[in-house]
């Protein structure tokens, strides 16, 4: 007897479980007291995507596929290069895919690490820019990389002070196109004090001066955009809570 095909069924109860943990503030709490935890440990520095550090934290990485694969992007832009794992993590997916090129912006692209990514399988299908991401040069640079009529994806993963955050949500907004997202990183800090605040970073940033402060304002002067509640509400361990927005 042939089972029954219960793809819909499963793929439903996965939108109303993950709409109801995102509106589940105690389980939000403990796991945000466990990241606090972790941070200890540099938790978010101990991953690697095809041997290249990412970090990022799992459950990010986990849903920024979902977010690429769903949309399947032709450009994605990622202020923010760091060590390159993250450039590569999406232009591998990318790859798989069969199309598309990760720009990777940042203000210092050093010199090992630019090595690391123009070596690497992935490098084909990622174009390093060096500058201010909010830099108009920069922008035009970004710009001319982008195919007419492409589609594009968004990560802003930068300078996360407030302002520096919403200066990027309003550069690079018009750029997403729509049923695309754009992606602010590092919110999680937004509901952390000065005191709980991870202090092994080169900034320190916390509730009022930080990415989640930068995503209220905008959405508030946009109604372009919106957050992804489903995606959203599953986001716990994660260091983007609400910072998964899509173009309406």
């Amino acid at each position: 007897m042939p089972m029954k095909d219960d793809r819909a069924e499963f793929e439903a109860n996965k939108r109303a479980q993950a709409l109801a943990l995102g509106k589940d503030k105690a389980a939000f709490d403990q796991a945000l007291d466990l990241l606090v935890t972790l941070d200890r440990y540099d938790y978010s520095y101990l991953w690697s995507w095809m041997g290249v550090p990412i970090i990022q934290l799992p459950a990010d990485v986990m849903a920024t596929q979902e977010v690429i694969w769903k949309t399947k992007p032709d450009v994605i832009i990622e202020t923010g290069v760091a060590r390159g794992g993250s450039v590569i993590f999406m232009a591998s997916l990318l790859e798989v895919i069969g199309k598309g090129v990760v720009i990777g912006v940042d203000i210092d692209i050093r010199a090992h690490n630019r090595q690391t990514i123009e070596t690497h399988p992935m490098s084909k299908r990622i174009e390093l820019i060096e500058g201010s991401s909010v830099a108009q040069e920069t922008l035009d640079q970004v710009r001319s990389l982008i195919p007419d009529g492409a589609s594009v994806m968004v990560v802003l993963d930068s300078d996360h002070s407030r302002d520096h955050v919403l200066a990027e949500l309003k550069a690079y907004g018009p750029l997403v196109t729509k049923g695309c997202y754009m992606v602010v990183a590092d919110t999680a800090v937004g509901y952390l004090d000065a005191n709980r605040a991870p202090t092994k970073r080169s900034k320190i940033w916390f509730k009022g001066n930080e990415p989640l402060a930068a995503v209220s304002d905008f959405l508030g002067a946009t109604d372009e955009f919106e957050v992804d509640a489903e995606l959203n509400g599953k986001l716990v361990l994660c260091s983007s809570p609400g910072g998964y927005l899509i173009r309406k």
